[in-house]
C-alpha cells in the first residue's frame, strides 16, 4: 500500500497526527503533531500567552528592504508558532519545516503552495504557523502571501487593518512594496488578499502573478502561498505550475477519502511534495464563491 493511500485512509479515521510524505518513489518521512483546535471557553484551559519572538538582535536583517510599511500585530490564538514558540505544537511545526528542508536535495525550493481539498481543514492556520516558524530561522527572509482571493483570511489571523493586497497588485492598482506588510516582531513579511476581485482565477494565472513570484524569489528565501481549496475551483490548477512544491492539508476524521482523491486529480500533482494530516479545529465557515456586485 502506498504512503499516500495510507494517509488517505487515516484521514477517514480518528487521528491526532500530522504526516508529511514524499510522493513517488521517495521514502516518506512521517512526523507527529498535535495542532490545537479552536480556543476553548473552558476556564480550566489556560489561554495562550502573548509573546514576541526575538530571533535576531537586528530585526532589520529580516526586513524585505525598500519602502515597506511595518506593523505591530495581535495574532489570532491559533497562531501558536508566534504566540507560544516553546510549546509542543510549535515544536512540531519546526519539525515540518525541517522535513520540507529535507525535500530540497539538489533542487532549491523557495516557493510553497498550501491548499486543501475543501474548506475547514486548517490550510490557512498551517500556512501561517509554518511561515512564522520559517521566519524564526536565522538569516531567513520569509514572505506569506494570501492567494485566496475569494475568501482571504490572513489579514484577520494577523490582526491587520484593511489595505491593498495581492488582488490590487495583480490588477495594476498597487506596486509590490505597497502591498507588503513587514512584522518586525516576527521577522515576517505578509501580503494580504486585498480588494475582492470578480475574476480571481484569471488574476492568479496572469503574467503579473508570475512576475510577482519572480520578484519574491529574488528577495526572499521562502515564499508561502495560502491558496483556496482545490474543489471545485480552478485557482490551484493555475497556481501549481508556478510553484516549487505543494502541500495538501487534510483533516483527520473530517475529510472524506473521495474528496482527497478528487483533489489530487484536479491539478498537476507533479509538484505535490506532501500530504499533511491535520487535527486542527475547523476554520471559519467560509463560502468560496466569487463576489457579486
Amino acid at each position: 500500500m502506498s504512503r499516500i493511500q495510507q494517509i488517505l485512509e487515516k484521514a477517514e479515521r480518528e487521528g491526532a497526527a500530522l504526516r508529511t510524505s514524499r510522493v513517488g518513489a521517495a521514502t516518506a518521512v512521517p512526523i507527529t503533531i498535535d495542532i490545537p483546535a479552536s480556543p476553548s471557553t473552558d476556564a480550566a484551559v489556560a489561554p495562550l500567552p502573548t509573546a514576541t519572538v526575538h530571533v535576531d538582535a537586528s530585526p532589520a536583517a529580516h526586513s524585505p528592504g525598500g519602502d515597506v510599511e511595518e506593523f505591530t500585530v495581535r495574532l489570532n490564538p491559533l497562531l501558536v508558532a508566534g504566540l507560544s514558540p516553546k510549546s509542543p505544537a510549535s515544536e512540531q511545526y519546526r519539525g515540518l519545516r525541517t522535513r520540507l528542508a529535507h525535500t530540497e536535495g539538489t533542487h532549491a525550493m523557495r516557493t510553497f503552495l498550501i491548499t486543501s481539498p475543501q474548506k475547514g481543514e486548517g490550510k490557512s492556520i498551517t500556512s501561517a504557523n509554518l511561515a512564522l516558524t520559517m521566519a524564526q530561522e536565522l538569516h531567513r527572509h520569509v514572505v506569506l502571501v494570501d492567494a485566496d482571493l475569494r475568501k482571504p483570511s490572513l489579514q484577520h489571523l494577523f490582526g491587520l487593518p484593511p489595505g491593498p493586497g495581492l488582488a490590487d497588485y495583480l490588477s495594476g492598482a498597487a506596486d509590490l512594496n505597497a502591498i507588503m506588510k513587514f512584522l518586525p516582531d516576527y521577522h515576517l513579511t505578509l501580503i494580504t488578499g486585498g480588494s475582492a476581485p470578480t475574476n480571481p482565477a484569471e488574476l492568479l494565472g496572469s503574467t503579473a502573478m508570475r512576475r510577482m513570484l519572480d520578484q519574491l524569489r529574488s528577495r526572499f528565501d521562502r515564499v508561502i502561498l495560502d491558496s483556496p481549496p482545490i474543489l471545485p475551483l480552478a485557482d490551484v490548477a493555475v497556481l501549481a505550475p508556478m510553484i516549487d512544491g505543494t502541500l495538501l492539508v487534510v483533516r483527520a476524521g473530517f475529510t472524506a477519502k473521495p474528496a482527497i482523491e478528487n483533489a489530487l486529480r484536479a491539478f498537476d500533482s507533479s509538484r505535490l511534495i506532501g500530504v499533511v494530516l491535520n487535527e486542527s479545529g475547523p476554520e471559519a465557515d467560509y463560502r468560496y464563491e466569487s463576489p457579486r456586485h
